[in-house]
C-alpha cells in the first residue's frame, strides 16, 4: 500500500450526483446529409445557443434500420457545429451497441425527466438528466437565487431549483437559466431560458427586453421574432398555448 493511502491523505476527488440541463435531438431516421442540412437550420434560428451544449440522442420514436444508425457521423457533424453528443436515451439491444462502440453512454429513460418534442418552428427541448446519487428535492419551497453583478458576455448563471432574479444588466452574449421564473432589473441582451425543467408556467420579466433569445419550458423565439414585440420596453413573457407571448409590463 502507498505511503499516500496509509496516510488517509484526501483523496483526489468526490463523486456527487447533479442535475445538468441538456439538450435532447429526438431522431427519426438517419441521413447524413439531411441531419446536417437540419442542425444547420436549427443553429441559424439561434445563432450562438447551441455552441458547446450537450447533446443527448433519443432513439425512443426511431423508425430507421439499425444499420442506417451512424454514431461516428453524427458524432462528427455535431463536432463541425461546436455541438457535443454525450450519451444515447432508448433504441435495442442494437442501437446500444452501436452507440457503445462509439464511446456514448447509455441514458436510462427512467433518468430523464420528458419535455415536449420538439417541432419544426421556434422549439427547443432542454432536459434534467439526474444520476442515481442525486438528493431528492426538499418539500419546502426553493429560496431564489439572486444576482446583483451585471452577467456579462460568456458568463453563464443557472438556478437549478427555482427563480433566478437579477438587479443588473445581462449582457450579450451572457446566458441565465432558471427552474422558475426569471427577473431582469435592467436591460436582457443576452439568452434567458425560464422552466428548463418543463414549468410552462414560468415567466421572464425583464425592465428593457433586447435579448438574443428568450424560452420558456423549451419553447424559443430569437431577437429577429422579438423585435416586433415591446423591444427595449418593459415586458414579461409566458407560454400560452405553445406560443411564446410578450405583454407590456404596465399592462399585465
Amino acid at each position: 500500500m502507498t505511503e499516500t493511502a496509509t496516510t488517509g491523505a484526501q483523496q483526489s476527488f468526490q463523486l456527487k450526483g447533479a442535475t445538468v440541463p441538456m439538450t435532447s435531438l429526438e431522431l427519426l431516421y438517419f441521413d447524413s446529409d439531411s441531419f446536417e442540412a437540419t442542425l444547420r437550420d436549427k443553429i441559424r434560428q439561434a445563432p450562438g445557443f447551441f455552441r458547446d451544449v450537450p447533446l443527448v440522442i433519443s432513439l425512443e420514436k426511431y423508425q430507421g434500420a439499425a444499420n442506417e444508425l451512424d454514431f461516428f457521423q453524427m458524432i462528427g457533424i455535431c463536432r463541425r457545429h461546436s455541438i457535443h453528443v454525450v450519451g444515447v436515451r432508448g433504441g435495442d439491444d442494437d442501437h446500444n451497441r452501436l452507440a457503445r462502440n462509439a464511446s456514448l453512454a447509455l441514458i436510462p429513460a427512467g433518468a430523464v425527466r420528458e419535455r415536449p418534442a420538439p417541432e419544426p418552428d421556434d422549439k427547443i427541448v432542454t432536459e434534467d438528466v439526474q444520476t442515481p446519487a442525486s438528493t431528492p428535492q426538499a418539500a419546502s419551497p426553493v429560496a431564489a437565487r439572486i444576482v446583483t453583478q451585471p452577467v456579462r458576455s460568456g458568463q453563464q448563471v443557472y438556478a437549478p431549483e427555482g427563480d433566478l432574479v437579477i438587479l443588473a444588466p445581462v449582457q450579450a452574449g451572457a446566458e441565465v437559466l432558471a427552474a422558475g421564473n426569471i427577473h431582469v432589473y435592467g436591460p436582457l441582451r443576452g439568452r434567458a431560458l425560464a422552466g428548463v425543467h418543463g414549468l410552462e408556467t414560468a415567466r421572464v420579466f425583464c425592465q428593457s427586453l433586447e435579448a438574443e433569445l428568450v424560452s420558456i419550458a423549451g419553447h424559443y423565439k430569437i431577437s429577429e421574432d422579438l423585435q416586433d414585440q415591446g423591444w427595449k420596453s418593459a415586458v414579461q413573457i409566458q407560454l400560452r398555448d405553445n406560443l411564446l407571448v410578450v405583454t407590456p409590463l404596465d399592462k399585465a
